[in-house]
C-alpha cells in the first residue's frame, strides 16, 4: 500500500525506542498518526510532535477501542518485556491484550496493514550460525517474554488465515539506538563500575539491530502487500562480536575496557542454581546470571535475513559503527555518559 495523507497509523508502544522513531518517521511522511499511550508514560517527546494521544493502555478494552476507531495501519510496538516474572503477567499484555487490538481493529473494516513487532528470542536459545526463519521457533521459551512473544506471532498469523488480517511480523535481534532507556544503560553502569564480565570468549556474535534499520524493515513490509502473512528476521548487516559490541560502547563512553571472563559452562551451572534459588524465595528481580542473559552474552546469535533483503528490498543502511556512534552521542547529549 502507499501511504498517503487519508491513512491514519497507529503506533502501540510510542514512548520506548522502536515506537518513538517509529512515530518520528511517519511525521516526516506528513502521514496522520495517533499513539496509544500509558498515563505514566513519558509523553514529553510525543507533545513536542503534536502527537495524538490516547490514553490507556493494552489491558484496557475501551481504550484500545478508542484507540482504533479510524485506523487503517497499525504498528504494533508494545509489549511488556523483562527476563523475568511469572508467565502469566507477560501473557496478559503480549498475548490477551494483543487478542483484544486485533478483534477491534478488524471490526472498523478500515484496517489496510497491520505490522506485529516479534523478536529473534522465538529461536531456542543456542548457537546460531545464519538461522533463517525456516528455523521453527522454540516453543517452551526460556521465560515469559520470549514464550508469550512466540504465542503472539502465532495469534497474529492465526488472524491471517482465519480473519484476512493483513498482517507481516517481523523478528528485529538486540535493538538499540538514541533514546534506549533500559538495557544500554545498565550495560554503560556494569562497565563504569567494572562489574561487567564476558561469558565465554567474548567472539561469539550479537544479533545487533539498529532502531533506524528496523524502522525502514517496517515500512518495507508495510508498503509491500505480497508479503501478508510473511515472517522475516531482522538484524544489521553486519553483525558483531560480543567484544567489538562491549568494547566500542566504552570506547565511546571513557570507560576502561572490561577484561573479566566467566567460562560458559561454569556461567550455565551458576544461571540454573540461581534461578531456581531465585524462583524458591519469590525474588521480582532476575538473577546476576540467567538463561536469558547467557543468550545475550554467551551465544553466537547469528541470524540470516537474506529473506527479508529478497522480499522486502530490506538493505540496512547503518552500520553497527555509525548506530553506535549516533547512540553514544545521543546519551552524550542527554549527560547520560558521567
Amino acid at each position: 500500500m502507499n501511504l498517503t495523507a487519508n491513512d491514519l497509523i497507529l503506533v502501540t508502544g510510542a514512548t520506548g525506542l522502536v515506537g518513538s522513531h517509529v512515530v518520528e518517521r511517519v511525521q516526516a511522511m506528513d502521514v496522520p498518526v495517533r499513539v496509544l499511550v500509558r498515563a505514566s508514560g513519558d509523553t514529553t517527546l510525543l507533545d513536542q510532535w503534536g502527537v495524538e494521544k490516547i490514553e490507556g493502555d493494552m489491558t484496557n478494552e475501551d481504550s484500545i477501542k478508542q484507540a482504533v476507531d479510524g485506523v487503517t495501519v497499525i504498528i504494533h510496538c508494545a509489549a511488556k518485556v523483562g527476563d523475568w516474572g511469572p508467565v502469566k503477567a507477560y501473557r496478559t499484555v503480549n498475548v490477551d491484550g494483543l487478542e483484544k487490538l486485533l478483534i477491534a481493529a478488524e471490526s472498523t473494516g478500515k484496517l489496510k496493514r497491520f505490522i506485529q513487532i516479534s523478536s529473534l528470542g522465538v529461536y531456542e536459545a543456542k548457537d546460531h550460525h545464519g538461522t533463517d526463519e525456516t528455523e521453527p521457533p522454540n516453543i517452551s521459551g526460556i521465560d515469559g517474554y520470549t514464550l508469550t512473544k512466540l504465542e503472539s506471532e502465532n495469534l497474529v498469523l492465526k488472524h491471517v488465515k482465519e480473519n484476512k488480517l493483513p498482517a507481516t511480523v517481523l523478528r528485529p535481534g538486540f535493538i538499540y539506538g538514541p533514546r534506549d532507556r533500559t538495557i544500554l544503560p545498565r550495560i554503560m553502569e556494569k562497565i563504569k563500575s567494572k562489574q561487567f564480565a564476558f561469558l565465554g570468549s567474548g567472539e561469539q556474535l550479537m544479533n545487533n539491530t539498529y532502531v533506524e534499520n528496523l524502522v525502514d524493515a517496517i515500512f518495507a513490509a508495510l508498503e509491500n502487500d505480497q508479503v501478508v502473512g510473511e515472517v522475516f528476521n531482522i538484524t544489521d548487516d553486519r553483525l558483531v562480536t560480543k567484544k567489538e559490541f562491549i568494547y566500542t560502547i566504552s570506547d565511546f563512553a571513557g570507560y576502561e575496557k572490561p577484561v573479566k571472563k566467566v567460562p560458559l559452562g561454569v556461567a550455565r551451572v551458576l544461571a540454573k542454581v540461581l534461578e531456581g534459588t531465585w524462583r524458591l524465595l519469590g525474588k521480582k528481580e532476575a538473577p546476576i546470571l540467567s538463561g536469558a542473559r547467557i543468550k545475550f552474552l554467551g551465544l553466537n546469535l547469528d541470524f540470516s535475513i537474506n529473506k527479508a533483503k529478497r522480499k522486502l528490498g530490506y538493505e540496512p543502511r547503518f552500520d553497527f559503527a555509525d548506530g553506535m556512534k549516533q547512540t553514544m552521542d545521543w546519551f552524550r547529549d542527554e549527560d547520560k555518559i558521567a
